[in-house]
């Protein structure tokens, strides 16, 4: 593996995430998915994906990024963020030992033949998070290039620069979980620290060409104060600008979080309306159904440009990246 550091004898640091395992011969990492191997940290999931399904790009969730369009979507196991509410901990908290009778076999051009074969405009690494499988996806982003189909990251963004720097440079879009605005929140509930996501939020931002949308999966009594939520919007606005699209998504009981409520509509509507006063154009709502909160608008004039219904969509009004009825630019990528 490229990234890693030997540290003494069949000892070894992997490098991909700011975890930094340290690793004895046969000792998996935290994510469940590398191991010391013959003194080599080596990806054991690799060309098993344990799910496969043809997705509303909507889904992601990603509204300005080709919208109505198809995305191949697929996933592996395992994962280096620690939620305790993890909504998909069925694939993401086991290894690929407890895993092999249940998985397909597929390798990256395997992936890539599906989607040319099919038409498929872009390839999602979602499901569970790709730093978890970051050569596996690697190589099938860079094949994806080649052949022009389009590839997106679904990710919590928690991954060294290095590393980051590399598999950005092949990815056109993604949708990157802030999971609260709160480094107590990321240390005591998600095993990880908030510092490291904003730092590379901003990268991908700046210094690529991802086009980037951000997801918080509210919690209710934990990170949707008005107070927290002020804050993510002004950190948004200050550090990646008023065009960056949020998507505020209602929590339901999930892994060690059985006991807590499923979020209400009316805690998203509000969060809503805080990143709207706080200056942020393009603000949605996921999990729940509130038409109003899951259109478009244009932030000059306020008409709908996209009009959905769940994952679909019903109307579109941009032309050449612009306002239909007053000729404001919309930020996206749409055709």
């Amino acid at each position: 593996m490229k990234y890693q550091r030997k540290i003494e004898n069949n000892i070894q640091m992997c490098e991909i995430c700011p975890r930094k395992c340290i690793l004895k011969e046969g000792q998996n990492g935290y994510c469940n998915a590398r191991k010391n191997i013959n003194s080599n940290i080596e990806l054991t999931t690799f060309g098993y994906c344990s799910s496969l399904a043809l997705d509303p790009i909507e889904k992601k969730p990603l509204y300005h990024f080709y919208p109505s369009s198809k995305v191949l979507s697929f996933g592996t196991i395992g994962c280096n963020m620690g939620c305790l509410f993890c909504q998909n901990w069925h694939i993401t908290k086991i290894k690929i030992d407890d895993y092999k009778g249940y998985i397909h076999k597929l390798a990256p051009v395997d992936i890539v033949n599906i989607a040319l074969q099919n038409k498929y405009k872009s390839i999602a690494f979602t499901y569970n998070d790709p730093i978890a499988f970051f050569e596996y996806a690697l190589e099938t982003a860079k094949l994806a290039k080649d052949k022009g189909i389009k590839t997106i990251a679904v990710s919590a963004g928690y991954i060294n620069k290095e590393p980051l720097e590399e598999l950005f440079s092949y990815i056109d879009a993604a949708n990157i979980d802030l999971k609260a605005f709160s480094d107590d929140f990321y240390k005591k509930y998600c095993n990880a620290s908030l510092d490291i996501v904003l730092d590379n939020l901003k990268y991908i931002k700046h210094n690529t060409n991802t086009w980037l949308e951000i997801t918080t999966l509210l919690i209710e009594g934990l990170n949707d104060s008005d107070d927290m939520l002020k804050k993510e919007c002004d950190w948004i606005l200050n550090n990646l600008g008023d065009n960056t699209v949020i998507h505020f998504s209602a929590f339901s009981p999930q892994y060690k979080f059985l006991n807590y409520p499923k979020t209400s509509a009316k805690t998203i509507t509000k969060a809503c309306e805080i990143a709207k006063k706080q200056g942020l154009k393009y603000i949605y709502s996921g999990n729940i159904l509130n038409n109003k909160t899951s259109n478009t608008y244009c932030p000059k004039c306020n008409n709908i440009l996209i009009e959905r219904l769940c994952y679909d969509v019903l109307n579109f009004n941009i032309i050449d990246s612009k306002c239909k009825f007053c000729g404001e630019k919309i930020d996206g990528v749409f055709s």
